[in-house]
């Protein structure tokens, strides 16, 4: 009963239209004011206890560091050595959305910054060239899933945080899984341009001289080599994965203001503010998720769902999948990041239950958080790219549900092959 009581309260107090941080907030809140014998100091207790963690340290630099990138003129070299690159190819601007956020996910490393900066350059571009308002959103909202999976990543940090597993490694394992991730959406956008159903999807430019390849890389170069320079330090012993925000961050300040000189000391405190805003509601959120996780536990829900799994089967694989499919169903409903930090328990309890590698483990489970923060009803990046369509909520739904069953196909494919994250990580840590 107390379970239905705290989920029912979580889910009416989102369809109301409050902010995350307060529904979760107020229902964590409530919860332990009405179990028996809890002191209501535990709320502050646990919710300090949630982000009492060094590895959070890095989230403020890494979230500074894409707003100043995103705002200091990144994005545009980036889009533009993206349709450099894969303009030529059938579904041009759909290649080109991918691509970009691939290449942003480099600096960005959140999924909602990638589908708000990416489509506000080429949905407009897309509707212009006769895209369906739906499939230019749908386009650029599954596409920028893969901000999280590819180094760095805020939700790998959270994740690594909360685990104990190497922040380092996970940016390691995401590595193969996000490329793996952008070629099946370019080959399904491929495939649809050659089905006739989307004519403007069929359009193409002609193939980029060389002269203009190597304009864009030059205008490009700077942004394409930030992960070099933090993945490189990490693994060379140069600073910590926690330092290697504060890198990243004096790194975008530098390329912003001295190479693209698009922003000036003057916007710096615009940018800050912003950033900080999105700290705030980041750790707040993970903060209030704490409680929450905590009355979970106190109430039997990580072993009602751990008996849940071990009852339909042993079998490691059914279990990971059942596993998946429910924080998949929950993100559907609820905030993707408090959904995933109350799975941490049960994720670390089946990893070593069942013998999966920490490592991969975590990749398929920050990959299912993605799949369902881009699946209605509750899909924030559907929301996001779908303001800046224009177009009825349900035409995008109508667009991306094929993308999103071939997401969850990806994710099914990640689970048998542990390999995609596994074989960088194997053959740079010792």
């Amino acid at each position: 009963m107390t379970l239905i009581l705290l989920f029912g309260g979580l889910l009416t107090f989102v369809l109301l239209g409050f902010p995350v941080i307060l529904a979760i907030g107020l229902t964590s809140a409530v919860g332990i004011m009405v179990l028996p014998g809890v002191n209501f100091g535990l709320f502050a207790q646990r919710t300090f206890a949630m982000i009492d963690s060094f590895s959070l340290l890095a989230l403020p630099y890494f979230i500074l560091a894409g707003a100043l990138m995103a705002k200091g003129g990144l994005s545009r070299a980036l889009v533009n050595f993206a349709q450099t690159l894969v303009g030529h190819l059938r579904g041009s601007l759909g290649h080109t959305s991918v691509v970009t956020c691939t290449a942003m996910a480099n600096v960005s490393g959140s999924s909602a910054a990638e589908a708000a900066t990416v489509g506000s350059i080429l949905i407009p571009e897309m509707k212009r060239q006769g895209y369906p308002g739906g499939l230019a959103s749908a386009i650029v909202a599954v596409s920028a899933i893969i901000g999280p999976i590819i180094p760095p990543s805020m939700t790998m940090i959270v994740y690594g945080a909360m685990t104990g597993v190497s922040i380092g490694g996970l940016f390691l394992a995401g590595i193969f899984p996000g490329l793996g991730l952008a070629l099946t959406l370019m080959l399904f956008i491929r495939y649809l341009a050659g089905t006739g159903r989307y004519p403007a999807l069929a359009k193409h430019s002609v193939r980029a001289t060389p002269s203009e390849m190597i304009r864009a890389v030059g205008n490009a170069w700077v942004a394409l080599l930030a992960p070099f320079i933090i993945l490189g330090g990490i693994f060379a012993g140069v600073f910590t994965a926690t330092e290697a925000g504060v890198v990243a961050c004096l790194y975008s300040a530098i390329v912003s203001m001295l190479v693209y000189r698009e922003i000036g000391l003057r916007d710096l405190p615009n940018i800050v503010l912003d950033a900080t805003v999105t700290t705030a509601m980041v750790v707040g959120i993970i903060a209030v998720t704490g409680a929450l996780g905590w009355i979970l536990a106190y109430v039997n829900f990580i072993e009602l769902i751990l008996g849940f799994l071990r009852g339909v089967s042993d079998n490691g694989y059914v279990i990971v999948l059942l596993m998946l499919a429910i924080v998949l169903v929950l993100t559907m409903f609820l905030e993707s990041l408090s959904v995933l930090i109350v799975f941490v328990p049960i994720a670390t309890y089946v990893g070593q239950a069942y013998g999966f590698d920490p490592l991969h483990l975590g990749i398929m489970m920050i990959l299912a958080n993605q799949i369902g923060a881009v699946s209605p009803p509750v899909a924030v990046l559907l929301f996001v790219t779908n303001a800046i369509a224009k177009v009825p909520y349900m035409e995008t739904v109508r667009h991306a549900a094929p993308f999103i069953l071939l997401l969850i196909v990806y994710l099914i494919v990640l689970v048998f092959v542990p390999q995609i994250s596994t074989l960088i990580p194997s053959l740079v840590q010792p």
